[in-house]
């Protein structure tokens, strides 16, 4: 068996009806290039069978501490069933978008089954009627609880279970270690053991705080030295920021990845400060329509994978949070887009040196029975306005693999992140790259977007004007940089003219 780490236990806990703390993907394939025809839900069930033998965590269960005195343990599933998790279904007709979105938002609003392993599939049928997409086409969504992966994690989730080619035969798959098969642990066995890391986690909590204080008070130093700058997170509650009901909305947006390239060369930005201007002006859009735009610009919060700046363990989530002012109230698309650059800099210049970084851990820091009973607490009662700081989104930008992937030789056109919601915060962005595509997901409240479609035009809007704002730029630019070289050779010629009358008038008058 195996404990779940403090960030792993972290989603556990902070689990509720209302909030389900899981994640997901809907790809979209192409069965044209299937070798052996279209593809059958038996196949995919073979399919899945053999390649989590790779990822044997997702053969396992929880197995709660008696009390909730201490962190779950994961298990080794004796009775694991694939075709439980792995389902099929169809779209009724006509099958168009909008009912599929339909379909993953009250797929996505179900929480997980917590007594089996946390995760779902379901094959979708009948997206007969979706334009820009081939014909015969079928869907794949998966969700998995959060303490199973983070954004990183699902990325890889999402490789291990495609195939580079369309027909990669003699090919097998390699089974990984298994850690778990061990026999589940007994009540005396978790109490003991939760007694001795009680114990533990009480001296390491001391420790932690007493570091975590210190660390507070260097970064506040370094911020007023001016070491460091200090992002600006005071920002108005909008619509987003109501308590969270159990339903949600689900749409994406779909752009060629080479759009956000020319917004990035023409304004010398990242492709991530694009993806953040492009949310901004969709939620500037969406909420001018409404007439709900504050005068103060919002801030969203961002996900950041902290295996590049600590090293990779084997803890299952491994993200922490940085937030950032994404300028709203700037009219002009790209002094948005430079206003936003310059806030995101200092967002991880500020955000990966202080403990804030880190504040999701404080879910799982103790113990499950008393986490959990201030979660329903909190969220029952709907204190969601007490938040001291208020953010209009969450915002995680994964980057998808720039080669086509296959499921069953079938290969994936497109794909959809799919987030979750957390109290205060009900709308969730997920920006993907596959392929040279870019998708712009976003998961919503139903009760705070109850118009999901009307909010993927503003973001499809928003990308335009952004595009064509940024062109137009560049292009005065180039113009005014060409006038000033115009100029200053017309200046210098005429200077020189000058200069050589006065020299002939000189020498003739000394002759």
């Amino acid at each position: 068996m195996k404990q779940l780490s403090v960030l792993d236990s972290a989603f556990i806990n902070l689990e509720h009806p209302n909030t389900p703390q899981h994640i997901g993907g809907l790809g979209i394939y192409d069965q044209s290039t299937a070798p052996d025809g279209p593809v059958r839900f038996k196949e995919v069930i073979a399919s899945f069978e053999r390649k989590l033998k790779k990822l044997p965590i997702f053969r396992t269960r929880l197995v709660q501490v008696p009390g909730g005195y201490d962190r779950p343990y994961w298990i080794k599933d004796d009775n694991f069933d694939m075709e439980f998790h792995l389902r099929h279904i169809a779209l009724p007709k006509p099958g168009d978008w909008r009912q599929l979105c339909i379909q993953i938002a009250r797929l996505h609003a179900r929480p997980i089954d917590m007594s089996r392993p946390l995760w779902e599939a379901y094959i979708i049928e009948g997206l007969d009627n979706i334009p820009h997409l081939p014909k015969n086409c079928f869907a794949v969504y998966t969700k998995m609880h959060h303490s199973l992966v983070d954004g990183a994690g699902g990325s890889s989730f999402m490789a291990a279970l495609h195939d580079l080619e369309p027909n990669p035969s003699g090919m097998e798959e390699d089974e990984a270690p298994n850690y778990l098969a061990e026999v589940p642990p007994t009540a005396i066995n978790m109490l003991s053991r939760g007694a001795f890391n009680t114990a533990r986690n009480s001296i390491d909590l001391v420790k932690g705080l007493y570091k975590t204080g210190f660390a507070i008070g260097k970064n506040l130093l370094d911020v007023r030295r001016g070491n460091i700058p200090m992002p600006e997170i005071r920002a108005p509650k909008t619509r987003f920021n109501n308590p969270v009901g159990p339903y949600r909305v689900f749409e994406a947006a779909l752009f060629d990845l080479e759009d956000f390239k020319v917004i990035k060369n023409a304004t010398d930005v990242k492709v991530n400060d694009v993806a953040l201007a492009v949310v901004s002006g969709g939620i500037r859009r969406y909420l001018q329509h409404h007439n709900e735009l504050p005068q103060d610009a919002l801030c969203v919060t961002m996900p950041v994978d902290m295996r590049s700046r600590r090293g990779d363990t084997d803890e299952h989530n491994q993200i922490g949070s940085i937030f950032a002012n994404i300028h709203s109230d700037i009219e002009d698309p790209v002094e948005r887009l430079h206003a936003i650059h310059k806030s995101t800099c200092e967002a991880k210049e500020f955000g990966e040196q202080t403990p804030l970084v880190d504040a999701l851990k404080l879910a799982g820091v103790f113990s499950p029975r008393l986490t959990k009973s201030l979660v329903h607490l909190y969220i029952d009662n709907q204190l969601t306005g007490n938040l001291p700081i208020n953010f209009c989104s969450v915002v995680s930008n994964v980057p998808g693999p720039p080669f086509p992937l296959y499921c069953c030789g079938a290969k994936l056109v497109q794909y959809h992140g799919v987030g979750l919601l957390t109290p205060g915060v009900g709308l969730f962005h997920l920006v993907m790259s596959y392929c040279g595509t870019v998708t712009i997901s976003i998961l919503g409240d139903r009760e705070s977007m109850p118009d999901p479609g009307f909010y993927r035009e503003c973001l499809e809007k928003s990308l335009a004007d952004l595009k064509a704002a940024a062109l137009k730029k560049g292009k005065l630019i180039k113009h005014k940089t060409k006038a000033e070289v115009t100029a200053a050779r017309k200046k210098k010629d005429a200077a020189e003219h000058a200069d050589t009358e006065v020299r002939t008038k000189e020498n003739s008058a000394s002759s």
